[in-house]
């Protein structure tokens, strides 16, 4: 463990401070925390507050007493790794805690309900009864959405719907709905599953009240002035696009007037928008009661919310290197073969580059109580890197593992000589590679680089 790395962090998902071991309650909430949700490591020996090292006395005693602490008041038992690390002329006891496999973790004395913590920011917050389950549902590897709901006969999902929803994409059969998870065995019988109800059921807000979008425009850069609202109870599907119509209404825009067509210009990339919105009906948690997905848009920011934790092992750090943890496997599941969702890990980053070719700030995520919000900012801090047509070449190269010129040029609308150039200027800034033998190679294709992207590879 590099200690010099870890003081320059604050407190966060990952990280705690304690000065001493005098309140071992605080250290093991910690520890049963990170091995809930992300692991972490706890220093013991640095103020919480300031960050200063005090360091401890007796390093070796506090190492054999945090070993004994863990082992009697946690269950199920955890091995974590502890290491004493000099600085300066003290020592720190670094106690590393992995996410547990066979969660939920919880402190003896208090029991399951009562002992349960996950970690939400930099605090240990305790987990409520729908949580412990979920906890209980990722270590053994299921997945909420395709849960049956036995009480439910299998025509309370309209076929027709899901039919309509597939067609530009194939002949859907009513065996595809199991193949989907759509539909589950149960008994004996197909029932509808969580994710089949949620995605077409004819009923589905009687089953999941809560399972709507909620959308609001305020004046300023607060919520006390509600100049616009809407509620989306549409099916998730339909949902996403009105939302996305909702958000491009009360967005800033102007146009250029080209020589054959008119080009508008949002202060936001529509596909950052719709991706964060396709992100949050996603992994949204639906088991939660009273929470839907909630979509602010102020004068400097879009905000989009959806209820539940990151999945877990999951941290913030990670979601701009693109990996990713699918919630909802129905949906999901449903969202890719729609081509709603490309590649699973790759709305971030795409979301990260729409903003900063656009001259934006990237996208911040947030866990804020049991929700994670995404926030938009519409203030520029640079000039906007491509153009309209730039654009939609980049958006082309996000798919498949490379495109030739002329595929680029029919997809865009634009000449292959002119194709050529812009290809030519993006490959001179690294915002393309060329991929073949030589410059010269006539089979040479062209990706988007991920060089541009690193700059927002770690939370700011």
């Amino acid at each position: 463990m590099n200690l010099h790395d870890m003081l320059r962090r604050p407190e966060g998902k990952t990280l705690e401070f304690k000065r001493d071991l005098s309140s071992p309650q605080g250290f093991l909430r910690a520890v049963v925390a990170f091995a809930n949700t992300a692991g972490g490591t706890v220093l013991i020996g640095v103020e919480d507050r300031t960050g200063h090292v005090g360091g401890v006395d007796q390093p070796l005693d506090l190492e054999g007493r945090a070993a004994n602490l863990i082992s009697d008041a946690i269950q199920p038992p955890l091995l974590p790794d502890l290491e004493i690390l000099p600085f300066r002329n003290k020592h720190v006891l670094a106690v590393r805690v992995h996410p547990g496999s066979v969660r939920p973790h919880f402190i003896a004395k208090a029991g399951l309900e009562a002992g349960t913590y996950v970690r939400v920011g930099s605090t240990n917050r305790r987990a409520d009864p729908q949580l412990i389950t979920e906890l209980r549902r990722f270590a053994t590897g299921e997945s909420y959405d395709e849960h049956a709901l036995p009480a439910v006969d299998s025509e309370a999902l309209d076929f027709r719907a899901a039919s309509e929803s597939f067609a530009a994409v194939r002949e859907l059969r009513r065996r595809d709905l199991e193949n989907l998870r759509l539909l589950a065995p149960y008994q004996g019988r197909l029932v509808p599953t969580i994710g089949g109800m949620l995605l077409f059921g004819r009923d589905r807000l009687d089953h999941f009240p809560d399972a709507w979008i909620q959308a609001g425009r305020f004046g300023g850069t607060s919520k006390a002035v509600i100049l616009d609202q809407t509620r989306l109870e549409m099916p998730p599907l339909q949902a996403v696009e009105e939302a996305v119509s909702f958000v491009k209404k009360h967005l800033l825009h102007g146009a250029t007037i080209g020589p054959v067509r008119r080009t508008d210009h949002w202060n936001l990339p529509p596909e950052a928008v719709r991706e964060a919105v396709i992100n949050a009906v996603v992994h949204a948690d639906y088991s939660q009661r009273g929470a839907p997905i909630r979509i602010a848009i102020f004068d400097d920011r879009v905000e989009v919310e959806n209820p539940g934790l990151l999945p877990f092992g999951l941290t913030l750090e990670a979601l701009p290197l693109g990996v990713s943890k699918v919630r909802n496997r129905v949906l999901g599941r449903v969202f890719h073969e729609l081509g709603l969702v490309e590649q699973w890990g790759s709305g971030v980053p795409r979301m990260i580059r729409a903003c900063r070719d656009a001259g934006l700030p990237a996208p911040v995520w947030e866990e804020i109580g049991f929700f994670v919000r995404v926030t938009l900012r519409t203030e520029k801090v640079g000039p906007a890197l491509v153009d309209g047509r730039d654009s939609s070449i980049l958006r082309v190269l996000e798919r498949g593992d490379g495109h030739r010129t002329r595929e680029i040029a029919q997809e865009v609308g634009l000449s292959t000589r002119s194709t050529r150039t812009r290809l030519a200027r993006l490959v001179e800034r690294g915002l393309v590679r060329e991929v073949g033998t030589s410059p010269n190679d006539p089979k040479r294709t062209y990706v988007r680089s991920l060089e541009d992207f690193r700059g927002f590879t770690k939370k700011r």
